[in-house]
């Protein structure tokens, strides 16, 4: 039985995803290393946060789970995208076999890879997990998306699936997802949860002709005149042009801020998830650390609108929870300084004062 809109709202009470003594306790512990002051920049208060989301002065990040959300979208049927759904079978059965983009860098990362059917059009793949809400979504051009109930369905399965992996010992969640059509559903979202004009963020997803691009604005702008909502209320905009992926990474990070695991966020689709879950619980957003700075125009905007640092700027675009995962090495790099490295006293050198408090 999936979640009630009243139980997703009684979640607000369960939520609190930062602890911002120990946020400056592990700030304070960096300051005490030999080293110049602020010296590893962004990385300090990147594992601050990770101290801060798992309350501890001791955080750990060596068992993270890459969740991965497979969904098809109706509204490739109006030329959004250069392939179809056959595209997101086709890397859900790579997924199960192992040798998908993201679980080859993945296993050098030492990252391991889950992924998690919540709407593809396919026939179910044995190997995936079964959270499948309907097959695929509708085209919101010409109906909404999801019905609230699907919706509030997808949500409840990323949760779950959060929930479960961190009674497993996971220590950090990262998200990804796979759907053909999904950097439409991110863009509308996000215009109308932003207030901005479609012309102005969509890209190009996986590489769009400018007559495609054109299309792809056009059906945006369309479908957001089409409805009556209330752009104040995120889950009806989420139902009206959103995914079960996008639901789902929404039940990921609300899960995350009850069980204090840090969810690593990749790019537009999973920003658009952040957006969504701040927008129904404000401050939620503090749960999730960004990993690196997407190359499309609307996955710009939002890393900018919940005031995310990312340490990676590459023009990424490849999805799948990619960028997430590519974060993870700099990360232990940085956890292995904090745990290790030496104190001013330790070799006999006086410490860096700092006259200036850092946010």
């Amino acid at each position: 039985m999936a979640m009630t809109i009243e139980e997703l709202q009684q979640k607000q009470e369960r939520l609190n995803p930062m602890d911002a003594d120990i946020y400056r306790a592990v700030l304070h512990h960096w300051d005490s290393l030999a080293k110049p002051l602020d010296g590893l920049g962004d990385y300090e208060r990147l594992v601050a946060r990770i101290g801060g989301i798992q309350r501890t002065d001791h955080p750990a990040v060596d068992k993270r789970v890459l969740l991965v959300f497979l969904s098809d979208n109706g509204i490739v049927e109006e030329g959004v995208s250069q392939s179809d759904a056959s595209v997101t079978l086709a890397v859900a059965e790579a997924m199960r076999l192992g040798n998908a983009t993201v679980c080859v860098m993945a296993k050098e990362a030492d990252v391991d890879v889950h992924p998690v059917d919540v709407g593809m059009q396919s026939f179910h793949i044995s190997g995936i997990e079964n959270r499948r809400v309907r097959k695929g979504t509708r085209n919101f051009l010409r109906e909404p998306a999801m019905t609230v109930r699907e919706t509030l369905a997808a949500i409840d399965a990323g949760y779950q699936v959060a929930k479960q992996a961190g009674r497993d010992g996971y220590k950090v969640l990262l998200l990804g997802e796979m759907g053909i059509g999904n950097t439409t559903t991110a863009t509308a979202i996000g215009c109308v949860l932003l207030g901005v004009d479609p012309l102005e963020v969509t890209g190009r997803g996986a590489g769009l002709s400018e007559e495609r691009l054109e299309r792809k604005c056009a059906v945006i702008e369309e479908a957001i005149q089409r409805y009556q909502y209330d752009d104040e209320d995120a889950l009806e905009v989420l139902s009206l042009f959103g995914g079960y992926d996008i639901a789902a990474m929404v039940g990921v990070i609300i899960a995350g801020a009850e069980e204090h695991l840090p969810v690593v966020v990749d790019g537009l689709i999973t920003l658009s998830a952040v957006l969504v879950a701040e927008r129904l619980f404000p401050s939620i957003k503090d749960v999730c650390i960004a990993s690196h700075r997407p190359k499309e125009p609307m996955g710009r905007m939002l890393l900018s609108e919940l005031g995310f640092e990312a340490p990676i700027d590459a023009n990424l675009a490849l999805g799948e929870g990619t960028g997430a995962v590519l974060l993870m090495p700099q990360v232990d790099v940085a956890m292995a300084l904090y745990d290790h490295g030496s104190r001013f006293e330790g070799i006999g050198m006086q410490a860096y004062q700092r006259y200036k408090e850092r946010s």
